[in-house]
This record gives C-alpha cells, sequence and structure tokens, in this order.
C-alpha cells in the first residue's frame, strides 16, 4: 500500500501542481468573463460524465471478481452514451447562449463537449490501473496530458485566443492522459458486451450513480443561478474562488481515498480491519487537508494579489468561505468511501437523498431571502455539521466508528490549524511587499502548525514521518 500512495501522491502533487501554475499563468492572462464562460460549459459536461462515468467505474474497483471481459463491456457501453450526450449537447448549445445570453458560445461549447469521448475510455483505463494499484501508469499519463495540453493554452492564450485557449486546454488535458495510457495500462479492449456480468456490475453502480447525479446536480444548480441571475463574470470570480481550494484537497484527499477504496474493498469482510484503514485514511487526509484551508483563508488576499493581480480581488470572500467548506471534505468522502467499500451503495445513495433535501432547502432559502450569492456559500458553511452528522452515523453500525471517536482521532488536528490560522492572519498586516509576507506566512504557519503538532504529541506527525521513512526506500 506503501508504493500505491507514494505513486498515487505523486500523480496528484504533478497534476494538480501542473494545474496550479498552468491556471496562474492563464488567469494573468486572461479576463474572469472567459473563466466564467467556461465554467457555463462546464457545468453541462461534468453534469454528463456522471451519467457516463460514474458508477461502474467504481464497481470494477470494488467488485471481488472482475475479468477482462468485464472492462470491454463496460467501455461499449460508455461509448454510444458519450456519443448521444454529445449529439444532444450539440443540439442544444444554441439554446443555452440564448438562455445565458452569451456571445460567441456555440462553437467552443461544441469543441469542449468532445470531451465525453474520449473520457469515457479514459475512465475505464483509470479503473483498471486503480483496482491493481498501478498508479505509475495514471501518474505518467496524466503528467503528459497537463504539460501538452498547459503549454497549448498558454500559448494560445498568449496569442489572444481567449475562450478558445481555455477549450483546447480542457480537451488536450483529457484527451492526451486517455492516449499515453493506452500504451501504459496493461489492457486492451475487446469487442464484447456481456449484458449478464454489466447487470451485475449495475445492480451496485446504478446506486453510486444516482447519489452523484444528485450530489452533481447541486452543485452545478449554484453555479447555473449566479450565472443567469448574475453574470458570467461574477461565475468566473467564483469559480476561481473555488477552484484555488479544490485544486489542494483534490491533491491530498483523492490520493488517499483512491488507494483506499482497493484496499478497503480486499478487507470488506473484515470489521475491524476496514476501520483501522478508514482511520488512517480520515486522520492523514485532515492532518494534512484541515490547516491547509486554514492557512489558505488567512493569506488569500495577499496570495491573490501576487500571483492573479489585482483583478481578481472580487473573488476573496468565495475563496475563504469554500476553504471553509472543502476543510470538512476527508470526513465527508472518508466516511462514504467505506459505505462503497463493503458495498453498502444503498446506504450511499440515502446518505446522499438527505444531503441532497436540506441543501436544496438551505440554496432555496438564501436566494429568496438574501438574493447575494454570498449567502449560497454561507449557507454552506453552516450545513457542514449536519453533514458530518448524516455522512458518519452510519458507519457507527458497518465498522463501529462512531462520531465521538473519530472527532477524538482528529481534534488535535483542529486545534494545531485554527491557532495557525490566527497567526498567518496577524502576518497579513507586515509591512512588506506582496511576496516578502506571503513567503512569511507560509514559512511561519508551517513551522507553527508542526511545532504544535509535536508538543501535542500528535500521532499523525509520528504517522507522517514513519510514512516518509517507509517511502524513502520506496524504489530500492
Amino acid at each position: 500500500m506503501g508504493k500505491a500512495l507514494f505513486w498515487k501522491m505523486l500523480e496528484r502533487f504533478g497534476v494538480v501542481g501542473g494545474q496550479f501554475v498552468i491556471q496562474v499563468i492563464l488567469a494573468r492572462i486572461l479576463d474572469p468573463d472567459d473563466y466564467g464562460t467556461l465554467s457555463i460549459m462546464l457545468i453541462f459536461t461534468t453534469f454528463a460524465n456522471v451519467f457516463i462515468q460514474q458508477g461502474f467505474s467504481t464497481s470494477l474497483i470494488q467488485n471481488k471478481d472482475v475479468s477482462e471481459e468485464d472492462y470491454s463491456s463496460i467501455l461499449w457501453l460508455s461509448l454510444p452514451v458519450a456519443i448521444l450526450v454529445y449529439i444532444l449537447l450539440f443540439i442544444l448549445a444554441p439554446w443555452v447562449e440564448r438562455f445565458f445570453l452569451l456571445k460567441d458560445f456555440v462553437s467552443p461549447f461544441r469543441v469542449l463537449c468532445l470531451i465525453l469521448i474520449p473520457g469515457a475510455f479514459n475512465s475505464v483505463q483509470i479503473a483498471k490501473a486503480s483496482r491493481e494499484m498501478d498508479y505509475k501508469c495514471i501518474f505518467l499519463g496524466n503528467l503528459i496530458g497537463i504539460l501538452v495540453s498547459g503549454g497549448a493554452g498558454i500559448a494560445l492564450a498568449l496569442n489572444g485566443a481567449g475562450l478558445w485557449a481555455l477549450v483546447i486546454q480542457s480537451l488536450l488535458h483529457v484527451i492526451t492522459p486517455c492516449v499515453v495510457m493506452t500504451f501504459l495500462v496493461d489492457w486492451k479492449p475487446r469487442f464484447c458486451l456481456d449484458f449478464s456480468r454489466i447487470k451485475v456490475l449495475f445492480t451496485y453502480g446504478w446506486k453510486i450513480l444516482a447519489a452523484t447525479v444528485m450530489d452533481t446536480a447541486y452543485g452545478n444548480t449554484q453555479s447555473l443561478i449566479l450565472g443567469k441571475r448574475y453574470s458570467s463574470v461574477l461565475l468566473g470570480f467564483w469559480d476561481r474562488g473555488r477552484q484555488f481550494p479544490q485544486f489542494f484537497v483534490n491533491t491530498i484527499n483523492n490520493s488517499v481515498q483512491s488507494v483506499m477504496l482497493p484496499v478497503m474493498s480486499k478487507k470488506q469482510d473484515r470489521q475491524n480491519e476496514v476501520k483501522e484503514v478508514m482511520r488512517l485514511s480520515l486522520k492523514l487526509s485532515m492532518f494534512f487537508i484541515f490547516p491547509l484551508m486554514m492557512g489558505l483563508i488567512g493569506c488569500a488576499g495577499v496570495m491573490i494579489k501576487v500571483l492573479l493581480t489585482d483583478k481578481w480581488l472580487p473573488c476573496l470572500p468565495f475563496l475563504q468561505l469554500c476553504c471553509v467548506d472543502f476543510a470538512f471534505w476527508p470526513i465527508h468522502t472518508c466516511n462514504l468511501q467505506v459505505m462503497n467499500a463493503v458495498g453498502r451503495s444503498d446506504i450511499f445513495l440515502k446518505v446522499q437523498v438527505i444531503k441532497m433535501i436540506y441543501g436544496v432547502a438551505g440554496l432555496a432559502f438564501a436566494i429568496l431571502y438574501f438574493d447575494d450569492p454570498l449567502a449560497i456559500l454561507v449557507i454552506t458553511v453552516i450545513e457542514i455539521p449536519l453533514g458530518c452528522f448524516v455522512n458518519i452515523y452510519p458507519n457507527r453500525k458497518l465498522i463501529g466508528y462512531s462520531m465521538a471517536e473519530q472527532f477524538g482521532d482528529i481534534w488535535k488536528t483542529l486545534l494545531s490549524a485554527v491557532i495557525m490560522l490566527v497567526c498567518v492572519l496577524m502576518l497579513g498586516y507586515l509591512p512588506f511587499s506582496g511576496i516578502v509576507t506571503l513567503c512569511i506566512q507560509i514559512a511561519s504557519g508551517t513551522l507553527l502548525y508542526f511545532f504544535i503538532n509535536r508538543m501535542l504529541k500528535s500521532e499523525e506527525l509520528s504517522m507522517v514521518i514513519q510514512l516518509l521513512k517507509k517511502l524513502r526506500g520506496i524504489q530500492e
């Protein structure tokens, strides 16, 4: 598991780190309106991808017995769906342009939607590599994808391509890893379509699919409202504010969760072992993500000025509120992952239905009573404790891991990060240049966080040190 985690972390840090640098460069060149228009496009492609990729890919990883024919069957089922969805979006493009009052939208949107087809193929490749814990292939594919797509996007942006730079960059970001992994992953599609096996996988996967559809629909509804009720420029600020914390959270949280799902799936009949893997996953994820989000809140204002320039300052409140929301993501994802790993996708679906109900109610309340885009995020933050309870409660019975135990495992991380946040906020008032202040905030916050954990004799810090020692000789 250590070697798999090493390659997954390397893949995430390499990919997300590369994306971060590229997005910073593009944001300095392009206008917020370009990002707002792209966000509207991604609402539709993201939602479409749920039907094409979700559910079956998780089934391929979680299921105990998966054959080569299963991968091919899922591929030949997914590809026609992807093509049909693309045709539908191709036809709807002019309507979307009129609905959001946009200009020069149709052609870029139709080109961007092409990502659905290679995305269907790539999802099976990733499922195959993930099941075998071969994250080296995923790392190489995504790294090359970042270099190719990022280079093309920056070149186009410098030549005045505007929105097209973001569209081509997004398209190449999907196509390139698909091509690269064709040569790296030990799997070649066969011309077979076994409906009996699809039925078995669908029995588990449809609940994951339904839950993901609801979750994605709720998240995209927020963007739809902002884009329609306010403006694409405001949506650009919203999207940029969300994207920065999401980059960092995906780096760490997805790395841990991607490794833990196949590990827990293999141990699904042994409750105590699943619980221990879950505890390790939660503690490691929170140890890095919570302080990262608190630190980002503290230095956000300085960071935006230094990296993105003053034109992006309106995204500051969105960024800070999103950081609070993302800070607790490991609690949600770790608990949901257990439900998938032990084959209880029915509970996973019920949990998502409950969250969908109160989420929609909160969204409607924010719109009707405040009519302020910030109110939507404030309501999301207020709902965090309820979301944690809903996600944690089923695992009290599934693996015997109660809410009290979970918060008992992470309280030192929470305390250390909050103290660090206060320090970073105070350092933001130093009378130095932006880049100097930002460096001082990052260095001081990091040292203080690890010092406090050392003083509290944090088990997580000891775990990280031991893991680093093991990873040092991972290639030997």
